[in-house]
This record gives structure tokens, C-alpha cells and sequence, in this order.
């Protein structure tokens, strides 16, 4: 089964950055993921169930 997460895509999180943004650029993907904000560019690395859990819209890069 193929991945619905690539490095370079923008998920829409349910809850927004406390910068105010709601998206995050995918720099990592694996059991982890490494996410950076496109709002402040801070990064995270956030397990992977939680970005699964709390994602509401993938945009793939072009």
C-alpha cells in the first residue's frame, strides 16, 4: 500500500501552530515525521499516528 505522506507535501492540521498557522510542510517521513510550520518555519518531529489522527487536508506538491 502506497503512502498518502511525501517529504515536500502541506498537511492542514485541526489545531493551528500557536504562530497562528494551521499548515506544515512534511520534511521527514517515517515512524516519526519532521514537520515545519508554514507560518514561523519552526520545526517538530511528531509521531506518525498523530499526524495521521489530526490531519484534515493533504496538498501535494507540484
Amino acid at each position: 500500500m502506497p503512502d498518502r505522506f511525501d517529504v515536500g507535501d502541506v498537511i492542514r492540521m485541526k489545531k493551528p501552530h500557536p504562530c497562528g498557522s494551521h499548515e506544515w510542510e512534511i520534511l521527514r517521513v517515517g515512524a516519526d515525521f519532521r514537520l515545519k510550520c508554514v507560518g514561523c518555519s519552526h520545526q517538530i518531529m511528531v509521531p506518525r499516528r498523530l499526524v495521521e489522527k489530526n490531519t484534515k487536508e493533504i496538498r501535494k506538491k507540484s
